[in-house]
């Protein structure tokens, strides 16, 4: 007798919208098919389902151990989420090529339906990084004996949301910051800068408001600028592993001595990017808003405003309790009376890259029309905007140093 073929083996999830992504929460089922076409009768052990979620990070560095000695020392680390197996056909032993305890599968296409729970636990959102990712799937094996089994992987994405409508992502951000430059017995007037925003919390798509003022007393033409930056943060044995990625920037005009720009409600549109992860214990993506004065010959004052991306978005009425801009045309002068201030030092200059590796570095992105309406069906129609698009060009060194220049050192401030 001639035994059949095996044609095709695919895997297809059970998705409630319209998009047909499968995405999944906390505690739902995740459910399909797994789908099985023959030519002929084929005879089978099992067919098995193998689902599994789990975060994972590795980065390799070298370091020498004498002057003719070096190696490399590698940094990984893996959290699991979950691991569900479950056989569909046949029998979970494949120790042994016996014919006895064998299914015949007939000749045509047939279909075998699996589901199981997630954990009713935080689950980190799927996300891949430049040194590691978090990633969920579903593998189908075909056993048959004396053959090699037919396997076949499908990943779903997981969405661990994150709602902005909660207190502490609704309440308002704000910092003042004053620099002072000084060439040698020289000193100039302070440069100050304040800024606001009015909330912690946003989504992409939506645009932040920026409400600053900056002043230039010193005798030099500064630029104020904005940017947001991710970060990513990996850990394994006790060490971290730290990328920062520029996704969008905006410039304001130039100041001369003794001019004074003020942003009033400003706008800095969010692309589609992942959300935060904050709760994983080995990968952490956090997201910052850069207010600053660009100095040339000096250190730049900059001022960090905290942002947390979520997959919730903001409800009407949390609009109209936090919004800074419906207030209409709004006096500056809060910014004196209220901003607090900062105490952290600001990040040192080699932190931060020039502007050509700004523009340069910035991937174009697809933005939003209307991201009220990109979220129906929740999240679904801009998931694969940052699930799959390739990965940014990363550079934790600056390619593009500032070149050396005739002018005498400036003093620290």
């Amino acid at each position: 007798m001639v035994l059949g073929k095996v044609k095709s083996l695919t895997i297809s999830f059970d998705c409630l919208s319209n998009s047909n992504i499968p995405v999944y929460s906390s505690g739902d089922t995740v459910s399909g098919r797994i789908s099985l076409e023959v030519t002929g009768e084929i005879r089978v052990k099992a067919l098995k389902i193998h689902a599994r979620g789990h975060a994972k990070v590795r980065w390799s560095e070298s370091r020498n151990a004498g002057s003719n000695t070096a190696y490399t020392q590698n940094y990984t680390e893996e959290v699991e989420y979950f691991n569900h197996k479950d056989v569909l056909v046949g029998h979970a032993r494949d120790d042994d090529n016996s014919e006895e305890g064998l299914h015949t599968i007939h000749s045509g296409r047939h279909e075998y339906a699996f589901s199981f729970e997630l954990p009713q636990i935080p689950l980190a959102t799927s996300f891949e990084g430049r040194h590691g990712s978090v990633r969920y799937w579903v593998k189908a094996e075909l056993h048959r004996p004396w053959l090699l089994p037919v396997k076949l992987k499908k990943e779903f994405t997981v969405f661990e949301h994150i709602d902005i409508n909660t207190p502490s992502l609704l309440s308002p951000q704000a910092g003042t910051k004053e620099k002072t430059l000084c060439c040698w017995l020289c000193t100039s007037g302070p440069i100050s800068l304040s800024a606001k925003i009015e909330r912690k919390g946003y989504t992409p798509g939506e645009s932040i408001q920026i409400f600053a003022e900056i002043e230039n007393c010193s005798s030099r033409m500064v630029v104020p600028k904005a940017t947001i930056y991710q970060t990513q943060a990996f850990y394994a044995k006790g060490k971290m592993k730290e990328v920062r990625q520029l996704v969008a920037n905006l410039r304001g005009e130039s100041l001369s001595s003794g001019k004074t720009e003020t942003w009033n409600g400003k706008q800095l549109k969010i692309p589609p990017v992942s959300p935060s992860i904050l709760d994983c214990s080995i990968i952490r993506v956090e997201y910052s808003l850069m207010v600053y004065v660009d100095i040339p010959g000096a250190v730049d004052l900059f001022l960090n405003l905290p942002l947390v991306i979520g997959t919730i978005p903001l409800h009407p009425f949390g609009s109209r309790t936090s919004s800074v801009s419906s207030q209409g045309s709004m006096n500056m002068n809060w910014l004196g009376l209220t901003l607090p201030e900062r105490l952290e030092a600001p990040p040192s200059y080699a932190e931060v890259v020039t502007e050509e590796n700004r523009e340069s570095g910035l991937a174009p992105v697809a933005a939003f029309d209307d991201f009220q309406r990109a979220l129906q069906g929740p999240l679904f129609a801009y998931i694969q905007e940052f699930r799959f698009l390739p990965p940014p060009l990363y550079s934790e060194i600056d390619p593009n140093p500032d070149q050396p220049t005739d002018e005498i050192p400036s003093c620290p401030s």
